[in-house]
């Protein structure tokens, strides 16, 4: 899809997932400003201005779970002048739903999201992805890095090895171990900070896409978060990337995944106004 004509300006909060700085961000917060919106993207608790600077104060980000990064993102989205659109990538895009089904934003778009509550399947890949954090029990409590090989894995596989390498330098850092360890253990915990209202009927609407050769959040994976919503009759879309990778969001093709955003929200207009 392409983006269709100007609309109004919408806020809009963009929320990076782990392992990647919130300054990746800004190409497209400049080519959504490009198409009259007013677009941020804040830092997680404990994140400095810089990658550099994150990678050097890693343990800053220690802790923070689900619970504390929604509720950091809350405290965003209630200090402007209206409800935005949330769009969200990775853990980010898992918040960007509990946001939406807690009303707190107009609409969102769950970027391959990490796995709510109730995701039931459990590919090797996205195993394979998680382990350099779920492999140890201690990381819990520690931000911990991806190393380029285990990058080159979980985002970059769908990309020659110098893009990949390429990424990681200029874009990766150290994050917190707890939410992957909550999101792990959500379909085991009846209050798990991973659920979310998904048969929520008043909340505004939701874009869920998935990546057809994504290891970290395989398209099995974001299909089964898209099917969860049937019992509500609020608009809930989906749209598959075919042949993208975790690193959709940062690579050479970031334009086409920008684009398809706005173009729903254009669609979308009249609903998220509503």
């Amino acid at each position: 899809m392409a983006p269709t004509d100007r609309t109004v300006m919408t806020n809009v909060v963009f929320i990076h997932g782990l392992w990647i700085s919130h300054t990746a961000w800004q190409p497209w917060i400049e080519h959504f400003a490009a198409h009259g919106h007013h677009a941020i993207a804040p830092a997680w608790p404990g994140e400095f201005a810089t990658a550099k600077e994150t990678r050097r104060g890693a343990a800053e980000q220690a802790g923070y779970g689900i619970d504390e990064l929604t509720e950091h993102f809350a405290d965003v989205l209630a200090d402007l002048d209206a409800p935005p659109v949330v769009i969200g990538h990775s853990f980010g895009g898992l918040i960007a739903q509990k946001l939406l089904g807690q009303n707190k934003a107009a609409a969102a778009i769950a970027i391959d999201p990490a796995p709510i509550k109730g995701v039931k399947p459990l590919p090797f890949a996205q195993l394979r992805s998680a382990f350099p954090v779920l492999g140890n029990p201690l990381n819990k409590g520690r931000a911990k890095a991806l190393t380029q090989a285990q990058w080159r894995y979980g985002f970059g596989n769908a990309l020659t090895v110098d893009e990949s390498d390429a990424l990681w330098e200029q874009w990766s850092i150290p994050s917190p171990g707890k939410p992957l360890f909550e999101a792990a253990t959500a379909n085991f915990s009846p209050n798990s900070p991973a659920k979310v209202d998904t048969a929520n009927h008043t909340r505004g609407p939701l874009l869920i896409t998935g990546g057809t050769v994504d290891h970290t959040v395989p398209l099995v994976s974001a299909e089964a978060a898209y099917a969860l919503y049937e019992k509500s009759s609020a608009i809930t879309d989906f749209h598959e990337f075919e042949g993208r990778g975790h690193s959709l969001t940062i690579d050479h093709g970031w334009r086409d995944v920008a684009d398809t955003a706005l173009a729903w929200m254009a669609q979308r207009k009249a609903d998220i106004a509503a």
